[in-house]
């Protein structure tokens, strides 16, 4: 197949094979029936559906953006729909869920790696399957048998899809401040009433049910977020024998229009209104998940995952930006180098220009460096399930909930930053929609507020993350950049003087880190909280960037001049800006605890 511009395969074979080394996972009983060329296959058919089914429907899903029809209905294009059922044909949702829920035990790293083609091609198209897949996930987890079997099989086969329904209007965020209520009823089930707004996924028509995972509250529950629990609630109540039966009172009042990623419906519900089932009951239908009181416990299993999930959809869109902007900047022509007088002689492209080239670069820094990142997360996943090491597997979890609020949101930042730099490599043209990067950049955008804004994140890392237990998951990964960089010293030349570089970043983020906490005071430690997740993200990737270059070795392919070219614009442009961050960070600057809002 040729070269695509939606994502680079060589690239997904390297980190896959010749870095994280996946093909020894089937050394392990879930993943026994897999080998090399099962992996393999799954990579091609993914990038087959993605250039064939999703990246044609891109723009048309764009500019046509769903609307609520005259009755009542949401409109899309067929294109979306046939998309979907082309995926669900392909045996692709099942490929992660245990065999007893018809899936495939594919390893999750395997299956991160073939979603980025879909995410890539058409983000908003592949989002209905991505939270059917968390959905369906959190319900195996924590559901009963009765739950799995009616709930999540008919979303793992593709039938249903799935959404969690957090946020309300007056809440946003700030979850221990949602008021939809829930009422138990004499047969054990609730009745819900509230509202719940930005649900993506809410609402369509392009499956045969929605099942919503709902927090509300009880009637006696504490205030706060211990006071949440989660419910199952259906767009269509299932029949007897597991078909579709009678609506539900959950109504779509209205979508909300997006700057991009409009292929993926974005919707205000009410449920228990009666504005679905006018006379009926009072209140949408909906089943406890677990116990009263745990709700937030339970929906987190899904946060977490749709939270590596934003950041492997904002480092698809970064990444197929720079392979666009690439490939326009070696075919147009335009200006001549610095060394060249004479004005006849003819204009060459972009990319031999110094500063299209540093646009160039910084976008594949960005974007190899977020897929890494992504792709050593979701190995992480099958290391906490499934390693037969009782405390490799808990040091793999541990490393994993560090590094989710980075792997969330270092991409979302830096991968909308290397679209920026696509629309510049394009020029004038890069602003019009004659160009998929405009369009790039809009669907991007919305990845840093996805799931937990960057200030969330960041308080999550430094408030939580890094603290928690005297700082043991900080410990685990400083075992695993000092092993790095033990190994890159032993490579010598370049590896060798960026491993100084990194041991000394890591050092002083250390440092910084207990200063910060020294006070034991929370608001001075916080205050500064998002530029502290970017000096840890940027130390992250650029030990990531190291572990690449070890790997590398002494290939002399193209490709791996490319990584090497990538490292070395790492560690020279972004990696020293770490630097004045931490610096900010150690001064424990209080210009915004002082602020007086008045005065903004």
């Amino acid at each position: 197949m040729a070269s695509s511009l939606i994502m680079s395969r060589r690239d997904l074979d390297f980190l896959l094979h010749d870095w994280l080394r996946v093909e020894r996972l089937v050394e392990r009983e879930r993943y026994a029936e897999h080998d090399r060329e099962t992996f393999d296959a799954v990579l091609d058919l993914a990038e087959q559906l993605a250039t064939e089914h999703f990246a044609p429907l891109n723009r048309e899903a764009d500019t046509h953006e769903p609307y609520v029809g005259e009755d009542g209905r949401v409109v899309q294009p067929e294109s979306v729909k046939a998309a979907l059922a082309a995926y669900t044909a392909s045996g692709l949702p099942t490929s992660v869920f245990d065999h007893e829920l018809g899936g495939m035990q594919l390893p999750f790293v395997v299956h991160q790696a073939a979603s980025s083609w879909f995410q890539a091609a058409s983000i908003g198209a592949f989002a209905y399957p991505f939270l059917a897949e968390g959905n369906a996930n959190l319900l195996a987890t924590y559901g009963t048998p009765e739950q799995v079997a009616t709930y999540a099989v008919p979303v793992v086969e593709g039938r249903w899809y799935g959404t969690m329904a957090l946020s309300e209007p007056q809440a946003g965020s700030s979850l221990g401040d949602i008021t939809t209520r829930a009422v138990r009823q004499d047969d054990g089930s609730y009745r819900l009433t509230g509202t719940k707004m930005w649900i993506s996924g809410g609402d369509h028509e392009l499956a045969e049910n929605i099942v919503h995972l709902v927090l509300a509250r009880t009637p006696d529950a504490s205030p706060g977020t211990k006071g949440i629990s989660l419910f199952i609630v259906p767009k269509h109540l299932p029949a007897e024998d597991g078909s579709v039966g009678e609506r539900n009172d959950v109504a779509l009042v209205g979508l909300n229009h997006k700057m991009g990623y409009r292929a993926t419906t974005n919707t205000l519900l009410n449920f228990g209104e009666g504005l679905a089932t006018p006379g009926g009951r009072a209140g949408a239908v909906g089943h406890l998940v677990g116990e009263e009181g745990r709700g937030l416990t339970y929906m987190f299993h899904m946060m977490n995952e749709a939270r590596v999930s934003v950041g492997a959809g904002a480092m698809a869109l970064g990444y197929t930006g720079y392979l666009h902007s690439l490939e326009y900047a070696r075919v147009r022509t335009q200006g001549r180098p610095l060394d060249r007088k004479d004005p006849t002689t003819p204009p060459v492209p972009l990319v031999e220009h110094a500063d299209v080239r540093r646009m160039l670069l910084a976008q594949k820094s960005y974007a190899e460096g977020a897929l890494a990142l992504v792709l050593f997360c979701a190995h992480l996943v099958d290391e906490s399930r499934t390693h037969p090491d009782a405390e490799t597997a808990h040091e793999a979890e541990q490393l994993l909930s560090l590094l989710t609020p980075v792997a969330k949101s270092w991409p979302s930042q830096w991968c909308l930053a290397a679209n920026d730099l696509a629309i510049q490599v394009h020029g004038g043209y890069g602003y019009t929609r004659d160009y998929v990067v405009e369009q790039l950049y809009r669907d991007n955008r919305l990845n840093p507020i996805h799931e937990g804004t960057h200030g969330i994140q960041a308080q999550d890392l430094l408030g939580r993350k890094v603290v928690e237990g005297g700082g043991r998951s900080l410990g685990v990964l400083g075992a695993r950049v000092t092993a790095t960089v033990a190994a890159a010293r032993a490579a010598g030349g370049e590896p060798a003087a960026y491993a100084d570089r990194l041991d000394r970043t890591w050092t002083e983020l250390l440092r910084v880190t207990g200063v910060l906490w020294e006070k034991g005071d929370p608001a001075l430690a916080l205050a500064n909280a998002t530029p502290y997740l970017e000096a840890f993200g940027h130390v992250v990737v650029a030990w990531l960037w190291l572990e690449q270059l070890v790997a590398v070795g002494d290939g002399d392919e193209p490709f791996h001049h490319g990584k090497r070219a990538a490292a070395r614009y790492f560690y020279a442009f972004e990696l020293p800006t770490t630097g004045p961050r931490l610096d900010l960070l150690a001064s424990l600057d209080t210009t915004t605890l002082d602020l007086d809002p008045t005065v903004l």
